[in-house]
């Protein structure tokens, strides 16, 4: 630790959201938490469009997305490729836990995805933590690799 600052793990997030106000709010947000938000996208394939041309250190997934591909598809093709993903969504699958680092439950406000960020960046450091309200962790398994 430099100056009492723990070195972040995700610096890049990419969000995936049919919803446009919410969208924007967590673009917002991110981005005053000092995370790059590389894209905004609504459907599986602008979500794989920018996996293919950007370093992603996280997606924000809805589980509903525009078109006929949902966040589900996202999330096993995140979990190949070794990105881990948070759902963001009130209906979380019964399967989240394989395909995903955790959930954020709808409705939430702009203090508890900050401290969802925080929360997943030490989860992903392997630190323990408590998560905000809403928020559920899943334990990290080995997936594909990243790149």
């Amino acid at each position: 630790m430099l100056f009492g600052k723990r070195k972040r793990i995700v610096k890049r997030v990419l969000i995936i959201e049919d919803e446009p106000l919410t969208a924007f709010d967590n673009e917002v947000i991110l981005r005053d938490c000092g995370l790059e938000v590389v894209a905004t996208h609504d459907d599986f394939e602008e979500a794989l469009a920018a996996l293919d041309r950007e370093q992603i250190d996280l997606i924000l997934s809805d589980v509903r997305l525009r078109g006929d591909r949902t966040g589900i598809d996202l999330a096993h093709e995140a979990r190949k490729r070794g990105i881990p993903l948070l759902f963001i969504t009130g209906y979380p699958p019964d399967n989240a836990h394989e395909l995903a680092i955790g959930c954020l439950l709808k409705p939430y406000n702009d203090r508890c995805l900050r401290q969802a960020m925080e929360a997943i960046d030490r989860h992903l450091s392997g630190k323990p933590g408590k998560p905000p309200k809403g928020l559920e962790l899943y334990p990290i398994e080995p997936a594909g690799p990243k790149g």
